[in-house]
């Protein structure tokens, strides 16, 4: 059996006062036991308008998250950082960054996910609209992670609406899905909690969601409520109180694989056309 957590933040624009939460949040994890810790979106920086000067730093605060990792012995999958080039080391022409999601052994980076889906919707918050495109490039491949204790298939925030995609992490191996979020509070409310668990019923798979909760500036308020569920579809654990914490639950891969063998979704499913 594994330990997992997964954290709860109220990111701000200060970088250096983000990351003394990081580290304490992952001395907690390791005191807990945990092999893992799960961040979520825009955890180092939570700043409208801010992506491309945050990115401009990418490769720097990547170097500090790969040292923690290293100094803690612990996996991180660290949330969510605007990064101004695709995975080939290109730019990004236009000025847009991408939203990547990095899983990070004790030793190196080992997988980079840029986010796919992007939130261009209204919502009936203070904000009204988010166009997630305006700014930001979508990504376009599939991404597992390979670990000790599994095989991660890494989400962000929006992907979890979209159970083609979980689908598609489970075929390629996926034990683990995580999912950074910084749900809004409207749309959190609503659908946060149901999304965590309709995602493992699909796919069989543990469940990560790290969220960001309360206000980030005069606007933008997230749902907060961290969860993780259960390869069978039940909440595990999910926090309540406001504020910087995290959750720590058990990960059984043998169990996992005798759910899965009793009840094989995989090789049942009948493969339609939309």
């Amino acid at each position: 059996m594994t330990l997992l957590s997964v954290v709860q933040m109220n990111s701000q624009d200060d970088i250096e006062a983000n990351f003394i939460v990081i580290e304490s949040l992952i001395q907690q994890s390791k005191a807990d036991g945990a092999e893992l810790i799960v961040f979520p979106e825009n955890f180092v920086c939570f700043a409208g308008g801010k992506q491309r000067e945050t990115a401009a730093q990418f490769e720097m605060i990547q170097q500090r998250l790969e040292h923690l990792a290293q100094q803690y012995q612990i996996w991180i999958v660290a949330g969510t950082l605007p990064c101004p080039f695709r995975p080939d080391g290109s730019i990004i022409p236009d000025g847009r960054v991408r939203t990547v999601s990095l899983c990070i052994s004790p030793e190196r980076t080992e997988a980079r996910y840029d986010k796919i889906h992007l939130f261009d919707v209204q919502v009936s918050d203070a904000v009204g609209g988010y166009q997630e495109s305006k700014f930001f490039e979508p990504g376009t491949d599939v991404v597992v992670a390979k670990t000790p204790f599994g095989q991660i298939g890494l989400m962000v925030c929006y992907d979890l609406r979209f159970p083609e995609l979980a689908l598609t992490l489970r075929a390629q191996g996926a034990n683990i899905l995580t999912a950074p979020a910084a749900f809004t509070y409207t749309t959190g409310q609503m659908h946060w909690q149901l999304l965590l668990q309709a995602r493992a019923i699909d796919s069989q798979c543990h469940i990560l969601g790290a969220a960001q909760q309360g206000w980030h500036g005069e606007k933008r308020q997230t749902w907060g409520h961290a969860g993780a569920t259960h390869s069978r579809g039940q909440i595990l654990a999910i926090t309540e109180a406001e504020g910087a914490q995290l959750i720590t639950v058990p990960f059984d891969l043998q169990e996992q694989q005798a759910i899965r063998a009793s009840m094989p979704l995989i090789q049942h499913r009948k493969l339609m056309t939309l």
